[in-house]
């Protein structure tokens, strides 16, 4: 199917500018053409934003759609079955997309390859929701970051929750195999412990170089990326060295470890805006007491590493680790962005192409022929505050409407 959007303005994230009156043709589910409306004749019928800016349909780095958090704490996965996980994640799937994320990266479940199933489902059109690049599990090491440490001793834990529990090379690697072969997207390794995880120190390093870099070279065999979770600078340099291709949170980087992931071109994943909501829920006492403490023992260095990587020119990647706040959220993030010194074009960037660039995707992340048609629309002649996206007017994905208001 062909349309026509007419687009009062447009944001190139390609080529850093602003375009007014613009034509979108699209056929099927790409972009056909990109041209200006005045220089062409009109077409008879065509879908009218002229009064909104369009942009690329948003990315987010860093999500986890699978289930529910409930007040903070990680046992609500195991109460839930593995239906009712799903059932939790098709329901943000859809809040997600219509909030303008036509494409997320979902970087691991404790009950593994559910993802996987939900992925698969939008992908087939049984569910509503935004293009979904997964990592099945979490690879992490024995009572790790991505460890579900929440069982008693004397409980048998159900298979699901340790499919990439770890250690050693060897293990490692039999477990990268195991979550690719089932069909994961990404890996996701926990180079760290974790703010959520019972038992565990967020600046902490649980892999060596040489347990990580087992997990990249298992991946690169078969065309994938290694994003690594990493709190602390011992975790984030290991990583870095051993070639992961993204840094999640990095909260407690230093310049040096900041400067680290400059000179090996590693894409920065920072999360802010979930430490901002925390701190804001707080005070209702919804979060567990220990999830508190370790959330300010990272609250301001994670501000203060954002700023210092926008500075030294880190490439930042937009991902927010939705699940601890509720999904459709996500865009929040951008004003966190802002604050740290990006320009509102540049914070916009780190969720389309630069997303885009970091996932390795040339079909997506801007509006240019032949990527997919994936647009979002908001009110306003200008572009000057990027909390205009956390009001999206309309959603397009693939070419077609998600969403029209």
């Amino acid at each position: 199917m062909s349309r026509t959007v007419r687009a009062g303005g447009l944001i190139d994230v390609a080529n850093g500018e602003i375009r007014t009156d613009v034509a979108i043709e699209i056929d099927d589910e790409q972009i056909s053409d990109v041209r200006s409306w005045t220089a062409r004749s009109a077409p008879s019928e065509y879908d009218d934003l002229s009064e909104y800016f369009v942009a690329p349909g948003l990315i987010d780095m860093h999500t986890h759609l699978v289930g529910h958090l409930a007040g903070g704490d990680i046992r609500s996965f195991a109460i839930a079955s593995q239906a009712r996980n799903l059932v939790h994640g098709i329901s943000n799937a859809r809040k997600t997309l219509r909030a303008g994320f036509t494409t997320v990266r979902d970087l691991g479940t404790y009950r593994a390859f559910i993802d996987l199933e939900l992925r698969d489902a939008i992908d087939s059109g049984v569910v509503e929701g935004p293009r979904m690049i997964c990592a099945g599990a979490f690879i992490t090491a024995t009572g790790g970051g991505g460890a579900f440490n929440e069982f008693a001793t004397d409980v048998t834990m159900p298979s699901d929750f340790s499919v990439g529990v770890a250690d050693g090379d060897v293990e490692v690697r039999k477990a990268a195999r195991r979550i690719l072969q089932r069909g994961a997207d990404v890996l996701k390794v926990m180079a760290t412990g974790a703010v959520f995880t019972a038992g565990t120190t967020p600046g902490s390093p649980e892999y060596s170089e040489s347990e990580i870099r087992a997990a990249v070279e298992e991946a690169a065999n078969r065309g994938r990326f290694v994003a690594a979770h990493a709190h602390g600078d011992e975790g984030i340099k290991r990583a870095v060295a051993a070639g992961v291709r993204t840094i999640e949170h990095g909260s407690l980087a230093s310049d040096g470890a900041l400067q680290t992931m400059l000179e090996h071109g590693t894409y920065y994943v920072p999360t802010t805006y979930v430490i901002r909501w925390l701190e804001s829920h707080a005070a209702a006492g919804e979060m567990p007491p220990g999830t508190l403490e370790k959330t300010r023992q990272v609250s301001d260095s994670a501000r203060r590493a954002l700023r210092m990587a926008v500075d030294a020119g880190v490439r930042i990647a937009y991902g927010t680790d939705a699940v601890i706040f509720p999904h459709g959220l996500n865009a929040n993030q951008f004003e966190d962005f802002v604050d740290a010194g990006m320009t509102p074009l540049a914070a916009l960037r780190s969720a389309t192409s630069v997303a885009a660039e970091a996932l390795g995707r040339s079909d997506i992340g801007s509006i240019e022929v032949g990527r997919f048609a994936d647009l979002i629309a908001i009110k306003g002649t200008t572009f000057e505050d990027v909390r205009a996206l956390t009001d999206i007017h309309a959603v397009m994905k693939s070419g077609s409407w998600v969403r029209d208001s």
